[in-house]
């Protein structure tokens, strides 16, 4: 897999959990509902939304809950 993530989710509440191209477009979407409290992990096959391989290169991911928004940075490596 390219890349995992763990976070702790605080309460229950609407989760989207997306990748985007250093563009901002989105490559894909890995989590988009509503998710209970507690601690979770989520793996990227580097797939876009179409199942094609996406290129070596940067990439972003962007966690939001609620009032949390976080986004990190990630490579991609081939």
């Amino acid at each position: 897999m390219r890349s995992a993530d763990n976070d702790q989710l605080a309460k229950p509440g609407q989760v989207s959990l997306k990748v985007y191209n250093t563009l901002g477009q989105v490559v894909k979407t890995l989590v988009s509902e509503k998710q209970n409290p507690g601690p979770y992990s989520v793996k990227w096959n580097g797939k876009d939304e179409t199942g094609r391989q996406t290129s070596a290169g940067i990439y972003f991911y962007r966690l939001a809950s609620g009032e949390f928004n976080s986004t990190k940075k990630m490579a991609v490596l081939k």
